[in-house]
C-alpha cells in the first residue's frame, strides 16, 4: 500500500534527508588513498550519533540476506554494484566507490547514495559516474504527478543505455517515510505508462545502478550483501529521496 504523506510530514523528511546528505559528504571527504573502508563507516556513523539519528541499515535484514546488514554504511568499490559490506580493505589509487547511506529522524527516513572516484581517476569511471547522475536526474523530472511510475523507470532506463551500460536486474529504487522500504517499487528500466499513478504526498528514493560493462548479471559475495559485475566491469550508483508535490519534484536528501 502506498503512503501518502502530508506537507509537514514531507517537511519533517527533511531533517534525516539533510542528515544523510551531510554524512555523504563526510564520506567523499574522508575517503582517500589508503584510508579504509570501515573507517568511512565510522566517519558516517560519527555524524549519525552527533545528529542524534539512528540507522535504518544496521541490523538490517530482509528476507535474502543470511546475516543482518553489520554497519550503517554501504561502500561498494570498483566492480562492487551496492550493498558492499565495510571491511579492512584500503582504498587505492584510482579507485571507485559508491556509497550508500540511510538515517532515521524523528520517525522519518532519508536515504541516498553517491558515486566518486579517490586519487587519479579513470576517464570511464567519470563517465560512468556521470551516466548515473544524469539517469537519476532524468528520474526525477519524471516524478510528478499524473506520471506513473513506469515513467520514472523508462527515463532511467533510457539514460543508460543510450550510454551502453548494463542495469542490475531486479534492482532498483523504492517508496519511503517511516520505514526506509515502503510501496511501491521503483524499477530502473521499463515502459513509460505504466504501474503506479505518481500523487502529491508520494515519496520515493530514486536510485539507478550502472554496469561498465553493458551486463546486468551480477554476482553476490559470501558476506551475503555485496553484489558485484559478472566481468570485473565497474559500477556506479547514484541516489536521492524525493517527495512529489503539487509543485513539482523536491529532493529530500540535498545540502
Amino acid at each position: 500500500m502506498v503512503k501518502l504523506k502530508t506537507d509537514e510530514a514531507i517537511e519533517q523528511m527533511r531533517a534525516p534527508g539533510r542528515v544523510v546528505a551531510r554524512a555523504l559528504a563526510a564520506v567523499r571527504e574522508a575517503a582517500g588513498v589508503g584510508v579504509g573502508l570501515r573507517e568511512l563507516d565510522a566517519v558516517a556513523h560519527d555524524v549519525l550519533r552527533g545528529a542524534g539519528a539512528s540507522s535504518p541499515f544496521l541490523g538490517y535484514r530482509p528476507s535474502f540476506a543470511p546475516v543482518p546488514f553489520p554497519a550503517v554504511l554501504c561502500v561498494s568499490v570498483n566492480d562492487a554494484i551496492v550493498h558492499g559490506v565495510p571491511d579492512d580493505y584500503r582504498l587505492r589509487d584510482g579507485d571507485l566507490v559508491s556509497a550508500d547511506f540511510g538515517a532515521q529522524l524523528g520517525g522519518w527516513c532519508g536515504d541516498s547514495a553517491v558515486s566518486f572516484t579517490v586519487g587519479r581517476a579513470r576517464p570511464a569511471d567519470l563517465r560512468l559516474i556521470a551516466t548515473a547522475e544524469a539517469a537519476l536526474a532524468a528520474g526525477i523530472a519524471a516524478a510528478v504527478p499524473g506520471n506513473r511510475v513506469g515513467d520514472i523507470a523508462h527515463a532511467v532506463g533510457t539514460v543508460c543505455r543510450a550510454a551502453g551500460y548494463g542495469i542490475p536486474d531486479g534492482f532498483g529504487g523504492h517508496g519511503i517515510g517511516r520505514a526506509m522500504h515502503e510501496d511501491p517499487g521503483v524499477p530502473n528500466e521499463g515502459p513509460p505508462g505504466r504501474g503506479t499513478k505518481l500523487r502529491p504526498g508520494m515519496v520515493l528514493a530514486i536510485e539507478p545502478m550502472v554496469i561498465a560493462g553493458g551486463t546486468d548479471d551480477y554476482t553476490c559475495d559470501p558476506d551475503g550483501w555485496t553484489l558485484r559485475t559478472v566481468d570485473g566491469s565497474r559500477a556506479a550508483h547514484a541516489e536521492h529521496t524525493v517527495a512529489i508535490t503539487a509543485d513539482g519534484p523536491r529532493i529530500l536528501t540535498a545540502l
